[in-house]
């Protein structure tokens, strides 16, 4: 089942910030997570249910309404002030197993509440056999201008034991209909490390990727989760656990490839060509604000961070009800916040500034020293290939 929320403290029934909350300190996102799935693929412990799973109370068809009552609320709670939004995200589950016209609706709400900017990008994720080049037509007709689809792999032994339904090629081919349907910004998503994939199956894999072509890659290392069914094979000596070493040497031949492909890294585990960086997740890397919509989901504004109840039942009862659906929050210390922009800014080839480091010089002429940030240059500290791969440990370091 999909991991525990935290407890925090409890979310006001009517979803009220703390009065000192600037909503308009920063630029507005929205995530909107659509917790749907047509199989459960064995690695995922994200919240997320089929059809069997989801019980009474709620239905993909019902679903467009209930996240357009969470989107009033936000409204009623982040005042009447201007805040058009940069950025819209349908996350997921499977996004695109709803209808065309309800992501539509989803994001119409957005606008006609809150507007969009006029350079507003607008993702959603899907699966390759998610869509057709109708269903994208419509989503481009719509107002979406990027979309992520999960390819995870070319090899069929590794689709196999990630327990994913589409063939090999149909990714390429998805991306071949977004293309013609209008989008610019495309993206694949890759994992690497599954139990049994070999270098060549990688390399097959990443040069898919380049040749599909698209403007934008995610590679993510396969992490095996408590509670997941590969879990259980990997407890009853099913599968082998994945290896990091492996892991590293898959990552640093993508990153060779795609750079060479004039896909350059942006982020740990990001590659884009110039201009097809996520703007969206950079506005997580970056601090920004936003409101995350759906069960589960999570939000932050101005050092307030909240998150969802996490079944959809419980969501749609308490948002049908007028209510926050909120089961929990946080909000952040100064201390807090300088902690969490160390560990994500660094993340990011622009790295960060050595005067947002305080008194670690010391500690920065060591990561140097070690091979794990660049030689310092135009006062920024950033992450070399190596550095890249023990991201965790230079921010262990650093704060």
């Amino acid at each position: 089942m999909p991991s525990a929320l935290p407890e925090g403290e409890p979310v006001p029934p009517n979803g009220a910030l703390p009065q000192h909350v600037d909503v308009a300190a920063r630029p507005l996102s929205f995530y909107v997570h659509v917790p749907f799935c047509a199989s459960r693929c064995g690695y995922c412990d994200f919240n997320t249910y089929t059809a069997e799973e989801l019980g009474e109370g709620v239905t993909r068809s019902t679903y467009a309404d209930d996240v357009i009552a969470e989107i009033d609320l936000a409204r009623s709670v982040l005042g009447a002030g201007q805040l058009p939004v940069q950025t819209v995200f349908f996350g997921g589950g499977t996004p695109t197993l709803l209808p065309p016209s309800d992501l539509v609706r989803i994001l119409a709400a957005i606008r006609d509440r809150f507007g969009l900017a006029d350079d507003v990008e607008v993702t959603t994720e899907a699966n390759p056999d998610s869509v057709d080049a109708q269903s994208l037509a419509d989503l481009r007709a719509g107002g979406f201008t990027r979309v992520s689809f999960g390819m995870q792999s070319a090899a069929p032994t590794v689709l196999q034991i990630l327990d994913r339904t589409h063939t090999p090629g149909r990714a390429v081919q998805a991306v071949a209909e977004a293309k013609a349907a209008g989008f610019e910004h495309v993206s694949l998503d890759l994992i690497y490390g599954t139990p049994g994939e070999s270098a060549d199956q990688w390399r097959e894999s990443v040069q898919a990727v380049i040749d599909a072509p698209v403007d934008h890659v995610s590679a993510y290392a396969l992490v095996v989760e408590d509670g997941t069914r590969m879990a259980l094979k990997v407890r009853r000596g099913e599968l082998p656990l994945p290896d990091d070493d492996v892991a590293a040497a898959r990552y640093e031949l993508a990153d060779e490839l795609f750079s060479a492909a004039g896909l350059d890294w942006y982020e740990v585990s990001n590659w884009a060509r110039p201009g097809g960086e996520c703007r969206h997740n950079l506005a997580y890397w970056r601090g920004g604000h936003w409101w995350g919509v759906g069960p589960g989901a999570h939000s932050h504004v101005d050092g307030v961070r909240w998150w969802n109840v996490k079944h959809p039942a419980e969501y749609a009862s308490r948002v049908r009800a007028g209510l926050s659906p909120g089961a929990g929050r946080e909000l952040l210390t100064d201390e807090d916040r300088a902690v969490e922009h160390v560990l994500l800014a660094i993340r990011l080839r622009e790295g960060l500034a050595l005067d947002e480091l305080g008194g670690h010089m010391a500690v920065v002429n060591e990561l140097v020293t070690d091979g794990l940030v660049a030689p310092i240059s135009d006062g920024r500290v950033v992450l070399t290939l190596r550095g890249r791969l023990l991201a965790d440990a230079v921010v262990r370091r650093l704060v």
